[in-house]
């Protein structure tokens, strides 16, 4: 995308105009440059994008006005119009480094959804916008954005789906997930042929398979992706859990009603799984007899 206009005969005039000195520009709050510094840029330089927004604020100019730019910004628009350099990102999300910033600008992978709240409010924007920003620096065109393809359903899709979309500037090989994945459950519990196995939709081995029963493979593949849990699990596996919920509720006597959506709604069920809970709950409470 392209970055704002700087004219140096502009910031001139417009200077001059305000009756500054380049050695009073230089010292504004935001600018802290020293005089030939001014003197450069008005001769053809171009200051670090940052730094645009100080220097608007001391010249009493609109940003847009002094420096326009054609076009809507990127990630790293945002955090030059708020003033921030990359490094000092770090500290706006909470983290030592500012590489997940760095990834996103360089559109290598995008923020943690973590992040996005956190530099929304630093940046004086919404969240909508700054993820409309990270669209753009990806390269996805607004008219791209809504998708009218199935949502993926199998673990092999949603891994799939998860590699293009996260990582669209290097993908991480299958060592490497291996790799994350064993180090968040802290032994060895899958090899890169197995994550090729499961990113493909070939049979993983049997090793693996014990690993997604006891979930920790699902959650080391979550850990890794930066994703919850409950992505990688099939809707199958939730109705059965919500099922098993409404079970030992209604049987420990719980004589609250549920008030379930039906699909379509947020995290609703479809019509079949509300009949087979009303089912389970009629029997549930038949089974146990009147409350004392």
């Amino acid at each position: 995308m392209p970055a704002r206009k700087f004219d140096g005969e502009a910031l001139r005039r417009v200077r001059r105009a305000r009756d500054l000195s380049q050695e009073a520009l230089g010292r504004a709050p935001g600018v802290d440059v020293d005089q030939s510094t001014v003197a450069k840029w008005e001769g053809g330089g171009f200051p670090e994008p940052e730094r645009l927004p100080a220097i608007a604020r001391a010249l009493r100019e609109p940003i847009d006005t002094l420096f326009p730019r054609d076009g809507q910004p990127t990630l790293a628009d945002l955090r030059a119009d708020a003033g921030f350099t990359q490094r000092s990102t770090a500290a706006l999300i909470g983290t030592k480094s500012s590489i997940p910033v760095s990834n996103a600008e360089r559109a290598l992978r995008r923020l943690n959804a973590a992040y996005v709240p956190l530099l929304a409010e630093a940046y004086g924007v919404t969240g909508d916008q700054l993820l409309a920003a990270q669209d753009r620096t990806f390269g996805v065109a607004p008219a791209a954005q809504a998708s009218t393809a199935p949502a993926p359903r199998s673990l092999a899709e949603k891994l799939t789906f998860l590699l293009e979309t996260t990582f669209p500037g290097g993908r991480p090989t299958d060592d490497q997930i291996a790799a994350g994945v064993n180090d968040y459950a802290g032994v060895t519990v899958i090899s890169a042929d197995a994550v090729r196995a499961l990113r493909t939709g070939a049979p993983p081995p049997s090793e693996v398979l014990a690993g997604l029963a006891a979930g920790v493979v699902l959650e080391g593949l979550a850990a890794f992706f930066g994703v919850t849990v409950s992505l990688f699990r099939s809707d199958e596996e939730l109705e059965r859990q919500l099922v098993d919920t409404v079970a030992l509720l209604t049987l420990r006597g719980s004589s609250g009603s549920f008030a379930l959506a039906a699909r379509g709604g947020e995290g609703g069920l479809d019509p079949a799984m509300l009949a087979k809970i009303g089912a389970l709950v009629a029997e549930a409470q038949q089974n146990a007899g009147p409350r004392p």
